[in-house]
């Protein structure tokens, strides 16, 4: 357990003032070329300790459903993140859309914790008072050879559980959405929207509550498993970045660590001494842009539209947020990241949204909504998927991972947490408690 003192100046300023007690080189950091960030060289002092109870790394949407379950069950937690708030990456950057579960093989993680994350969102939305409206969905079937593929969708849906699922014809589809076109649709009745940065300012009040502390940009340079336990060397974001390399400042001896950090997750996993590298999937990033609906008086659609699914992504599909903004997309663009050694993945990517990328956007919303006018198109925002599949291979399934795969007690680690991530967070936050307390 942190003392009470450190805990404190710590989650008001970060690791700025815990210093260290010895220094980290016994010569100049820079002529010897030896960093914390690749792991306790043999040229290191020792620096400060502090035993912590358990760790969650990443302040994500799931990683704030971790500790949040994590506290109520009466741990002491301490999340670190690169990032100077919570949620300011994948988090802060998607439909915001609350899925029901229809899209994922049957008995896959990304189907069990779908459904019941669903029912338990839906839960603590209401119970929080946390902006949200279950809206439904159609997915839609815009020329008849893809009417097999939403029979599919049908089947996958009614055995991972979903109820309420209904095949329309498309009349009757575009009765209730008369912008609509479409030759058979599948109604999801429990498809719905969230207000995001309420629902992780809720769960990061909650962990507060619980006495969870916050530890923002912070990073976790490397780690490695002495006398079974798992050994984290901490520094603060800033003086990593402006030197360019990894001095840690703190050391810190938790009994679980959960690596929740999303995109850097892998990145991560490597710099974890002890934890064998054929435990760690391969990374795989898709960035999705999203553009606005300009010049309307009124959103087109009341429900969710969405296409049928494409490699990579769910198809190009129209949202309406809490606000009446309508939203399109995301469309799939495999990129590469440009540092996955780096400590942090603060501005690794590219999200910025080209105008001209519009272009590929009419032609497969105005499939299923043929008004669409030209030059109706503004620049949304982006964000980057975690995958842990590339083009042309198989979708993964999440990854959730604790000692008994990997050998290294108390540490979990979370792959390739992306859609439904959101949906999914407080069911995967379950699981974990339950399985790795």
């Amino acid at each position: 357990m942190l003392p009470t003192l450190v805990r404190r100046r710590w989650t008001r300023l970060s690791t700025r003032n815990l210093k260290p007690t010895w220094k980290l080189f016994t010569g100049d950091a820079s002529s010897s070329g030896r960093t914390l960030a690749r792991g306790v060289s043999s040229g290191a002092e020792k620096i400060s300790k502090e035993r912590v109870d358990a760790v969650v790394i990443g302040a994500g949407v799931v990683g704030l459903a971790v500790a949040r379950e994590l506290s109520l069950r009466g741990r002491e937690v301490l999340i670190l993140d690169a990032a100077s708030s919570f949620g300011t990456v994948t988090s802060s950057r998607n439909s915001e859309v609350i899925h029901a579960g229809i899209y994922y093989p049957p008995n896959s993680l990304k189907a069990k914790f779908c459904v019941r994350g669903r029912e338990l969102m839906y839960r603590y939305c209401s119970e929080h008072g946390i902006p949200h409206r279950k809206i439904g969905k159609l997915v839609v079937a815009t020329g008849s050879s893809e009417i097999a593929k939403l029979d599919l969708l049908m089947h996958l849906g009614t055995q991972n559980g979903v109820s309420g699922l209904r095949m329309l014809e498309g009349f009757e589809a575009m009765r209730m959405e008369p912008e609509l076109r479409c030759v058979k649709a599948l109604l999801s009745p429990d498809s719905g929207i969230v207000d995001t940065h309420s629902l992780m300012l809720s769960l990061v009040g909650q962990a507060e509550n619980s006495h969870a502390t916050f530890s923002y940009n912070t990073v976790v340079l490397s780690g490695r498993v002495e006398e079974g336990k798992m050994h984290l060397l901490v520094a603060e974001t800033g003086s990593f970045e402006s030197r360019c390399e990894g001095v840690a400042e703190l050391e810190l001896v938790p009994n679980l660590v959960v690596n929740s950090a999303g995109l850097g997750a892998q990145a991560l996993a490597k710099r974890l001494h002890g934890l064998g590298h054929r435990f760690i999937p391969s990374s795989h990033y898709a960035r999705g842009c999203y553009f606005t609906l300009s010049g309307a008086k009124s959103p087109p659609f009341d429900k969710l539209v969405y296409p049928i699914p494409e490699e990579g992504g769910l198809g190009v599909h129209v949202t309406v947020d809490l606000n009446g903004v309508v939203k399109f997309g995301p469309d799939v663009e495999w990129i590469e990241c440009r540092d996955e050694n780096s400590s942090s993945f603060l501005n690794k990517f590219d999200y910025g949204v080209n105008p001209q990328r519009a272009e590929r956007f009419y032609p497969e919303i105005r499939k299923y909504y043929p008004d669409l006018k030209d030059g109706s198109l503004e620049p949304g925002y982006s964000g980057i998927r975690p995958k842990l599949s590339g083009p042309k291979q198989r979708p993964s399934d999440f990854v959730i991972q604790g000692e008994e795969t990997h050998g290294v007690t108390g540490l979990v680690n979370l792959f390739g947490i992306e859609s439904p991530g959101l949906t999914s967070s407080l069911a995967i936050a379950e699981h974990v408690a339950n399985k790795f307390l």
